[in-house]
């Protein structure tokens, strides 16, 4: 394992699609339409597209209990002939490419959920050191708190990838806008205490990258 976790058998595969750019209406189209055929087998924690930060790319994420659980809905997915033939086999030829991670939530967060519908979400990837939490967790903790306690964000989950790109953060945030985020960015540059925890985390930083998300009609998280 990479470092510390949830303290039960909980995951989260996080999948990321990139669309072709001609086709991103009618894939979204396509998912309003038909997604409840395979949410029927297994828990959405979250449904977005891209808006800034990355073109024609979606992004989801499923919750399972153990990796038993994903066999099964895996193997209960490719024999659904509805879920195969309406939407599958329709939506892959739209499709660029497809990227999966499996990730944990970090143990200090619980995954949370926006105080209304109708804002925004950003998901920040950070690429750390080599080393794991051991390494840079609480310094990375810290930095996390430290925007939390300004106020103008609110924190939905901290995810720690387990296959994929080890060492990598995913942090999803909720705004109420782009412009509430925007400014209460730059008043969090002004305040010392995020200024110092940010200083202190970049030593373990090696690049991150952002993305402000839409979720779709299907998506729990609003």
């Amino acid at each position: 394992a990479t470092g510390p976790r949830q303290n039960n058998g909980i995951f989260y595969e996080i999948r990321t699609y990139d669309i072709k750019p001609a086709k991103m209406k009618e894939f979204l189209e396509m998912v309003s339409k038909y997604f409840h055929l395979r949410t029927a087998h297994s828990e959405l924690v979250g449904f977005w597209y891209s808006e800034l930060g990355a073109m024609n790319k979606v992004l989801h994420i499923w919750k399972y209990d153990n990796f038993a659980q994903r066999t099964a809905v895996r193997h209960a997915l490719a024999n659904d002939k509805d879920w195969q033939g309406k939407f599958i086999s329709a939506a892959v030829p739209l499709m660029e490419k497809q990227h999966n991670e499996v990730a944990y939530l970090v143990p200090w967060c619980q995954l949370g959920k926006p105080p209304k519908e109708g804002g925004v979400y950003e998901w920040v990837t950070f690429q750390m050191k080599p080393g794991g939490p051991a390494l840079w967790g609480e310094a990375f903790r810290a930095a996390i708190n430290a925007h939390i306690n300004t106020g103008y964000t609110r924190l939905i989950g901290v995810f720690h990838t387990e296959y994929g790109l080890l060492n990598t953060v995913h942090v999803l945030w909720w705004n109420e806008s782009p412009d509430h985020r925007a400014a209460g960015r730059h008043s969090a540059h002004e305040d010392a205490r995020v200024v110092a925890a940010v200083r202190d985390s970049v030593r373990f930083l090696e690049c991150q990258q952002n993305m402000l998300l839409i979720p779709l009609p299907c998506s729990p998280l609003k």
